[in-house]
């Protein structure tokens, strides 16, 4: 069994930084490939950053340059810079048990089969 308990969301001023975590284990990150992904209200949930167990990340193009995903002692990290208000969303960290590297892990929800419960990000204009 795989668990996954995202923290660190909260309210943030445009420009500001923020960085998400989420509580996994250390096999988990080493043996699955992890992802964030995030929703508003209304629309699909869409990927942000992937990393697998080569250790190759991924960003969807609206972050790139601004977030940088990370794992280190069983804890996976979303770190978010120059926050926008279009940033704002509820945020998911998600694993696949999958080894190496997987063709467009930002756009294939299906292959994701823990997810957390998510945490809130708002970004004020």
């Amino acid at each position: 069994q795989v668990r996954l308990m995202e923290s660190g969301g909260g309210s943030v001023q445009a420009g500001g930084s923020l960085t998400l975590s989420c509580q996994a284990s250390a096999y988990a990150l080493t043996h699955f490939l992890v992802a964030w992904f995030r929703q508003t209200p209304g629309q699909e949930r869409e990927g942000v950053a992937a990393l697998d167990t080569g250790g190759n990340t991924n960003y969807a193009d609206a972050v790139k340059g601004r977030f940088t995903i990370s794992a280190d002692n069983g804890i996976l990290y979303l770190q978010m810079n120059t926050l926008k208000p279009e940033d704002s969303a509820m945020y998911y960290c998600a694993s696949s048990p999958t080894l190496g590297s997987v063709a467009d892990p930002l756009r294939r929800l299906e292959i994701y089969k823990y997810w957390g419960q998510g945490t809130q990000v708002t970004v004020a204009s």
